[in-house]
């Protein structure tokens, strides 16, 4: 096989013998490899896709999430270059971040510093219909304002998706520390992009 390839190489030959040959040369010698690969991809991925779906960004999210776990893992077992178990630390610290874009724990860290009690009464004029009642029970929203001081003076001074004004007492603290927790899961977004933006194009092998 070599000495064919080899007589293409050196003779005149019609277009489709010097495609034939290019071929060998860069791609079909390798040809098994790549097959292999490809493959170990299919059953990689095969979880990802099956579940798969056209709805949201959690869908996105996730293919993004695996693809930097596979190339994390890929690098750092290498470690071909200076930099590879540095760009392995930010892609796994991107991984960390995703999820907590997909799971939004700072939008609802707020509840765990009050509590509600809810109640449902029945609509007089449309009978099968109730109407939603709640009630604050207890509130500690200063232990959660302390907690993060800077952004709690952010939101003093108008930040945030809630306005602060027209609002009593209790309904600022509420809506305070709503603001708080909107900014807390916009912080983690902003990070996780920031990170990428800065270091993605260098993330090669």
């Amino acid at each position: 096989m070599e000495d064919f390839f080899e007589d293409l190489k050196n003779q005149p030959r019609p277009n489709l013998f010097r495609r034939i040959y290019l071929w060998w040369a860069h791609d079909g010698r390798y040809y098994h490899k790549y097959f292999k690969e490809g493959v170990k991809n299919l059953w990689y991925w095969f979880p990802i896709i099956w579940k798969d779906r056209h709805w949201d960004d959690h869908y996105i999210f996730e293919v993004l999430k695996h693809k930097l776990k596979a190339q994390a893992n890929y690098i750092g077992k290498r470690d071909f270059h200076t930099r590879a178990q540095l760009d392995t630390k930010r892609m796994r610290l991107c991984v960390k971040l995703i999820e907590l874009v997909q799971d939004e724990p700072y939008s609802i860290e707020y509840m765990d510093y009050h509590k509600d009690r809810v109640w449902f009464t029945p609509v007089e004029d449309r009978p099968g219909n109730s109407l939603y009642n709640s009630e604050e029970i207890w509130e500690n929203y200063d232990e959660y304002f302390k907690k993060y001081p800077l952004v709690y003076k952010r939101v003093l001074k108008g930040e945030g998706v809630f306005t602060l004004d027209g609002r009593d007492e209790a309904d600022m603290k509420r809506i305070i520390a709503m603001s708080i927790a909107h900014l807390n899961q916009e912080r983690v977004h902003k990070l996780l992009f920031k990170i990428l933006e800065e270091n993605i194009r260098g993330w090669w092998d």
